[in-house]
């Protein structure tokens, strides 16, 4: 018991715990999750390959049961579990997974919606894409090691001869433990040509590699936007992100999606734009269809509401709300010939796929050659035969070991002699001698073709070139994901999203707000509560602000569709914005956030602003225009022309002023400026202030009323109240000097 006891290894749990995770994590990233730069394929994926092929699954044979293929797999190449397993096969076997499936699959192998959704392996069948030859055809020439497998009574490859960058061309995904790849899919003849480019001069920069490779190409399509920058980093770096966006056509006033991101679901799409509809935030867009079927995998219908929707604006907006649009990461994380995992930048990568390639090539040649000298070496024997063929049929009737007196006799090497007696009598016949020097003339002659590839690295590299071409040539196809430099998308505001309705927010005298429909309204007639009444009112579509102003000169504002309807008798402002308790709503204003006011109080002073300067960001409002306490804030303008209209300033003392609207400042908040000299600022003993003001336009006519009588404004009476901003102004004619009212008459049409 002692002895076990001394038998025992004692760690730590520290030393231990390290020991074990370096080790797990070294398995998982290179012998599970990374792609290797050799043939791009994981173990996983080229056990799955290797097997297929020694069952005999090409493109050209029949189809056999999946299930077939990955018990094989798990049985003599991948202990592990078949669900994994059979998953990895079914995604080289997708068309909108791989750009170029390694196999082909006859059944349900999912679809772009779900792609999860594929059949168990028992229902469907599979076999070798054609393009999997690019992995397999110089297997068995030579070219790759030879590791033995699990449980060491088969051999296995160690890598596949890939005669194509299949790590660019493929791409793939892995997590391993402290690292990920993500590699993006390429077009094949793309790939190819900067290869070849590379192979020619190897001092070719990645610039003048990406002019002929410049961005990923994506088996479902769609547009690439990555600006150029983004897409120089991809290939300089080996890491960065690209974006991608689905495509989309206009038909009959319909935008029809007819490629998707890679990776997205149509109906996963379809579901995201749904959700806003039943939301209410795509109100310009009626109806949604799905109309893909075999002809056209890809066909989502979005249909707006009118012709007058901006289709461009409203597919940005579900570009930046919705899968229609993707950023994807890339991270060129792959182990290299030295078998560390590494990110490598494109000119470093296809470089060295490059001394991969040159090193294949040459063993295939190296194997060949051996083979051909081989060959010949038992031809040259044999020929020696039939030139001394009595005396050999003399030695091999008398002698009871006939091998060693051959080799001795003719300088034959053990290899000759073996082969001299295998022959056959029928073999002995002329003929069979002609065949065999014309069999020795022309290995002679592929033994010196060999010789001279392998002896010139120019005659290797234009060998290499031709196969190049040749499978580019087989298995190339066009780019399906077209470049279209964009800016990032950009989802519609609030306010955008809304349906444009006109409608008019009316404000009672106790501050009660609504807001009814159309610009055709009598607010004065609507009903108010008891004790309640009319007060102002404004024009303005549902999608702006409001703005209201209180007595003390503050604004706030509210979204005009949150406001109630008039159907009801409204609510309370000051149950939504922070009013003073001494101060109460006075006016109500809308329109676009550029529109020009003039504001002004009683005290005669009044100046310019935008509506975007009124707009406050929160409830408790901000301070617009100053005003004493003994004034009032008058009834705000809006201005249309304010270069060419007239300011007419009338006080309650009498005396009316006109003069040029511009020549007020133009100010975000404040005071202002003198608009007409009072005889005190506010109200004074006299009790003279500021108590119509109103914007006349060119050719308009200004109608004072006063009681019962009125004053049309005729040119001599313009000019003559016309004056400087801030002048006294002059008195109107006895009995028009109480203005109730100014009424503006435009220039008949």
């Amino acid at each position: 018991m002692s002895g076990l006891i001394d038998d025992l290894e004692q760690l730590s749990v520290q030393a231990f715990t390290e020991k074990a995770y370096l080790d797990y994590s070294m398995y998982v990233i290179l012998d599970r999750a990374l792609p290797h730069i050799a043939d791009g394929l994981k173990p996983v994926q080229r056990r799955i390959i290797y097997a297929m092929s020694e069952l005999g699954l090409s493109a050209l044979s029949k189809h056999k049961k999946s299930a077939r293929t990955v018990g094989d797999v798990l049985g003599k190449y991948h202990p592990h579990g078949d669900t994994a397993c059979y998953e990895a096969m079914v995604l080289m076997a997708q068309s909108f997974s791989y750009r170029y499936p390694l196999v082909d699959g006859q059944g349900n192998w999912g679809s772009m919606d779900d792609p999860k959704s594929f059949a168990a392996m028992r229902y469907t069948e599979s076999r070798l894409a054609p393009y999997a030859q690019v992995l397999l055809t110089e297997l068995g020439q030579g070219t790759v090691n030879w590791v033995a497998n699990f449980d060491g009574t088969l051999n296995e490859p160690e890598l596949l001869p890939a005669r194509l960058p299949n790590i660019l061309l493929n791409g793939g995904t892995g997590i391993a433990v402290g690292m990920a790849t993500d590699i993006p899919p390429h077009n094949l003849n793309e790939v190819v040509e900067a290869t070849l480019l590379l192979l020619k001069k190897p001092s070719t920069s990645i610039a003048e590699l990406r002019a002929v490779m410049p961005a990923p190409d994506f088996p479902t399509g769609g547009e690439i936007v990555s600006n150029e920058a983004e897409l120089a980093k991809l290939y300089e770096t080996g890491h960065g992100a690209i974006r991608q966006r689905a495509s989309y056509q206009t038909e009959a006033g319909m935008i029809v999606i007819n490629a998707l991101p890679y990776q997205v679901s149509g109906a996963k799409i379809l579901e995201q734009i749904a959700s806003q509809m039943h939301s209410k935030k795509l109100p310009m867009v009626t109806d949604l269809r799905d109309e893909s079927d075999h002809e056209h995998p890809v066909r989502l219908v979005i249909i707006p509401r009118s012709n007058r929707v901006d289709n461009e604006a409203l597919m940005s907006h579900l570009f930046a709300t919705t899968d229609l649009e993707r950023s994807y990461r890339v991270n060129m994380n792959m182990i290299g010939l030295d078998g560390r995992p590494q990110v490598k930048h494109l000119k470093s990568l296809l470089t060295e796929w490059l001394q991969y390639r040159i090193i294949t090539v040459t063993r295939r040649l190296q194997y060949r050659l051996d083979k051909v000298e081989a060959r010949i070496h038992i031809l040259e024997g044999l020929l020696i035969a039939y030139l001394n063929i009595d005396e050999v049929i003399a030695i091999i009737r008398e002698q009871d070991e006939p091998k060693p007196v051959l080799m001795a006799q003719f300088q034959l090497s053990e290899q000759q002699a073996e082969a001299i007696l295998e022959l056959k009598l029928r073999h002995l016949a002329k003929l069979e001698e002609v065949k065999l020097q014309a069999e020795r003339d022309d290995l002679a002659k592929e033994r010196q073709q060999l010789t001279l590839l392998l002896s010139s690295e120019t005659r290797l590299k234009t060998l290499i070139r031709k196969e190049l071409t040749a499978d580019a040539k087989k298995y190339g196809d066009k780019r399906r994901s077209q470049l279209a430099e964009k800016a990032p998308a950009k989802a519609l505001s609030a306010n955008e999203l809304l349906p444009v309705e006109a409608i008019t927010i009316v404000l009672s005298a106790s501050g009660w707000v609504r807001a009814a429909k159309g610009h055709d309204v009598d607010p004065s007639a609507l009903n108010f509560k008891t004790g309640d009444r009319y007060a102002t009112s404004a024009k303005a579509k549902s999608n702006q602000k409001v703005v209201f102003l209180d007595s003390q000169g503050r604004s706030y504002s509210l979204p005009a569709h949150t406001l109630p309807s008039a159907r009801g008798q409204g609510e309370p402002l000051s149950g939504r914005l922070a009013i003073p308790a001494d101060a109460h709503f006075s006016a109500v204003m809308a329109g676009e956030a550029t529109q020009q006011i003039l504001l002004s109080h009683s005290g005669g002073y009044g100046f310019i602003t935008t509506m975007a300067n009124l707009y406050a960001k929160n409830k408790m409002g901000k301070n617009c225009i100053s005003i004493a306490d003994d004034c009032q804030l008058l009834t705000p303008l809006t201005l249309t022309d304010p270069d060419n209209d007239t300011l007419l300033a009338i006080t309650d003392d009498g005396r009316l002023l006109l003069c040029p609207v511009n020549s007020l400042p133009t100010l975000s908040k404040g005071k202002g400026a003198r608009i007409i000299q009072l005889a005190a600022h506010g109200l004074d003993s006299h009790g003279t202030s500021l108590q119509h003001l109103a914007i006349l336009p060119p050719k308009a006519t200004a109608i004072l009323y006063a009681g019962k009588r009125q004053l049309k404004l005729k040119k001599a009476d313009i000019e003559h109240y016309t004056d400087k901003r801030g002048a006294k102004g002059h008195k109107l004619p006895r009995g028009l000097q109480k203005v109730i009212s100014v009424e503006i008459q435009p220039k008949a049409s």
